[in-house]
């Protein structure tokens, strides 16, 4: 506890402390074996320099206690509400800030409550197994003396920003802010292969679409609503390290730290024109397949009438061939009949009439067909 400071929040997560506390009969602790599983890290800094590693959140408080220019560095991965609650009291952390710190699903963005930032941020990380980007959600408390980190998902690796920074006590020294600035640089750069992913798979997906793959269309929805999900990360972060590069952050903030977070919004304009650029191109590349897959459409509706024509041409030669040859057939049963009272029977030139009549109705019939185009 630092200067004895308790602080009960109140609005929507001081309803839900007061349902825990209905719930178990007394109020959650401020600290606990049972609780300390989200607990990362914590370590206690003093010019820069780690001082303490205290292995719970109570320990950290009498640290604090103990040296009044320390500073505090709290991880949590997906805390739950007992330590969440010890954090803001200590703190006096907003309720609307932790509200939004337990239920996550947010944009990226800064507000100040009094002399504490609340700062959202959404890391992105590309999985080449699944060839997919994975998003997760990360919080921060920046205030005197503190710094709160909440993640909801395994990107970025603070692991890393924290050894960056212990190697770096100059930068370290500079108080909160500066770790701020480190992991803002450790979300942007985590951005990068990202980006490589997501182009690898628009030339993947443009292979596709030319060769004629029937899956393509999937894929390129697919990969836009990723390519939209990354334009949702990044693009509200430009103006979070707008405010932070005028001093928005703090009003003590030096020149340095400005400086180094004005290169890391450069980085960050590079990356969103490259994915505003990318959900552009996927548009085109859309509309090209579409009209790859109409002309191919209609190459095929060609070709089943190219067949269908060619199938009733050669069904009229059929049909006039069988029509020539019915006439003699019929001629020939009818003369063919068994009966006794026959005028042509006992006519000398019968035989020769009955073939002129065959010859002259198939030679009708062939000109008729002829004339039709049907032979």
């Amino acid at each position: 506890m630092v200067g004895g400071r308790r602080f009960r929040p109140g609005g929507g997560f001081g309803r839900q402390l007061d349902e825990y506390e209905t719930r178990v009969g007394v109020a959650p602790p401020t600290e606990s074996p049972a609780a300390s599983h989200g607990l990362v890290d914590s370590a206690v800094y003093l010019r820069g320099h780690r001082f303490a590693s205290p292995s719970g959140l109570a320990e950290t408080y009498r640290c604090l206690q103990e040296q009044d220019d320390a500073m505090a560095w709290i991880g949590l991965y997906r805390p739950d509400i007992e330590q969440i609650t010890s954090l803001a009291r200590e703190f006096r952390l907003h309720d609307l800030a932790v509200e939004d710190a337990i239920n996550a699903h947010q944009r990226p963005k800064l507000e100040r409550y009094g002399h504490t930032l609340f700062v959202v941020l959404r890391a992105a990380r590309y999985d080449d197994l699944r060839e997919e980007v994975e998003f997760s959600e990360l919080h921060l408390f920046i205030g005197p003396g503190f710094v709160v980190t909440v993640r909801h998902g395994e990107a970025p690796d603070l692991a890393a920003v924290r050894r960056r920074m212990e190697t770096e006590a100059q930068m370290l020294a500079r108080g909160p802010e500066a770790v701020l600035y480190a992991i803002l640089d450790q979300v942007v750069d985590g951005y990068a292969p990202v980006v490589a992913g997501l182009e690898n798979d628009i030339d993947e997906i443009e292979t596709q679409v030319f060769g004629g793959d029937p899956n393509a269309s999937r894929r390129i929805y697919g990969l836009s609503r990723e390519v939209i999900q990354f334009q949702r990360a990044a693009r509200p972060l430009l103006s979070v390290l707008d405010a932070l590069a005028v001093g928005a952050g703090s009003a003590s903030a030096d020149e340095e730290l400005r400086r180094y977070l004005r290169d890391v919004t450069d980085h960050l304009t590079q990356v969103v024109e490259r994915v505003d650029g990318f959900r552009h191109l996927l548009q085109n590349i859309l509309t090209v397949n579409a009209t790859l897959v109409s002309q191919q459409q209609n190459e095929e509706m060609r070709s089943l009438t190219a067949a269908s024509y060619s199938q009733n041409e050669e069904l009229k030669k059929v049909s006039s061939w069988a029509a020539i040859l019915f006439a003699p057939t019929l001629i020939g049963t009818v003369y063919g009949m068994n009966f006794v009272h026959m005028p042509e029977l006992n006519w000398r030139f019968g035989y020769l009439f009955a073939l002129l009549l065959m010859l002259l109705v198939c030679g009708t019939l062939y000109v008729i067909f002829k004339r039709r185009g049907w032979l």
